[in-house]
């Protein structure tokens, strides 16, 4: 077994350099073009095969071995968010209102450090790897990994195993955690659109007030998760933001919510859209109101990793050295890393990044999210390690 986390030690600084720079020049999603240059330099470099433009910014970096074998694809996602970064590092972003508040920096460089790993054992990979940049995975809707897929990034050749990693937040720092079968939700977006009748605030009684109709709605929909769906399956409906109205004396004409709904399983997924539907017409309706429902077409789907994949995949983890290996829990978060899983068999999987002693405290997503940047070595060595035994045919 190739000893790669002892050499992904000796590239450690220039992984976190070019974590680094990626960090301080955040792009959001489907502009990514920048950090796809840097990726797309780098990857030729290294003497890979690279195509660009691929599901718009996406980049494909493939490296053939010299055995056949079979074809792994690893995937890093490159977009950032639309966050004012709060985090006090001295590698800040220079975007006002950009941050790499989901670690989507080190995604990047870790697997440009495996790139760099395999590079260097070209002769004794019995296959080919396949290296994904994807570009807008937090887009929510239509994202990255599908625009990929329909420019062939999965096929010629045809990929047979795929992996992605994402680190955590709220992990203990090192700890690589599983989890087989679903493993994160389908993350469905709507709006809904109350439209009432305005007026003066003083004369309530010859309107119908759309904001008076939300307030209602929004506990109703509670009542689809707590009393139409059956306990035992994990939901979550959580509405984000309603915006109505221009001044205090004003009812206006119209309200609109905007929420998601996270489920595990198709069944439960289609009858809670049908539900938030229901109730959102007929709560408005009881108050004179209409109501227009829309869901974000093209949502991710539930994200399942294969059992025997990710079996197999912990196993080979956890004789990195030192390696901490630990089951994680099913999270209601959404990624579109799914796409690929439904093309072929892997595992997504996750690296912890909780560290109170260097300040990283902060769950993905908040402006003072913090990287422990020691652990992007043995994200860049669980890669490589897994794409080196599973395009051995005999492993």
């Amino acid at each position: 077994m190739t000893d790669f986390l002892n050499e992904a030690r000796n590239i450690e600084p220039e992984i976190i350099r070019t974590r680094r720079e990626i960090h301080q020049r955040p792009e959001l999603a489907y502009k990514e073009k920048a950090t796809a240059k840097l990726v797309a330099d780098r990857l030729r470099a290294l003497g890979l095969e690279v195509r660009t433009g691929i599901g718009g910014t996406g980049v494909l970096g493939i490296l053939t071995g010299t055995k056949t074998g079979r074809v792994v694809g690893l995937r890093a996602d490159m977009d950032a968010l639309p966050v004012e970064e709060m985090a006090d590092v001295s590698f800040r972003s220079k975007e006002k209102g950009i941050m790499h508040a989901c670690g989507h920096d080190t995604h990047v460089a870790m697997l440009l450090g495996t790139a760099r790993l395999l590079a260097k054992h070209r002769k004794e990979i019995a296959g080919t790897v396949k290296f994904f940049f994807q570009p807008a995975e937090e887009h929510g809707g239509l994202g990255g990994a599908k625009p990929m897929i329909q420019d062939g990034v999965m096929e010629n050749p045809k990929v047979d195993y795929v992996f992605g990693l994402h680190i955590d937040g709220d992990i203990e720092s090192g700890v690589l955690a599983f989890r087989s079968g679903p493993a994160m939700a389908a993350p469905d977006t709507f709006e809904i659109k109350i439209t009432g009748r305005g007026g003066h605030g003083a004369y309530p009684h010859n309107t119908i007030d759309p904001i008076y109709v939300a307030a209602q709605l929004l506990i109703a929909l509670q009542g689809v998760s707590g009393r139409m769906i059956d306990p035992v399956q994990p939901i979550v409906i959580s509405v984000g933001s309603i915006h109505s109205g221009t001044k205090e004396n004003i009812i206006p004409d119209q309200a609109i919510l905007h929420g998601t709904i996270r489920t595990v399983d198709e069944p439960t997924r289609k009858k809670a859209k049908a539900k938030v539907t229901e109730v959102a017409k007929g709560v408005s309706r009881a108050f004179g109101a209409k109501a227009e429902v829309e869901f974000e077409k093209d949502a991710y789907p539930v994200l399942v990793n294969d059992a025997r994949v990710t079996e197999k995949a912990e196993k080979i983890v956890a004789r990195l050295p030192g390696a901490r290996v630990k089951h994680r829990e099913l999270q209601l978060g959404g990624e579109d890393f799914s796409r690929f899983l439904h093309e072929a068999p892997g595992t997504f999987y996750f690296l912890g990044t909780k560290n109170p002693a260097k300040g990283c405290i902060y769950p993905n997503h908040s402006p003072r999210f913090k990287v422990d940047e020691q652990i992007l070595k043995l994200g860049s060595a669980s890669l490589a390690q897994l794409a080196m035994e599973f395009t051995n045919p005999k492993t």
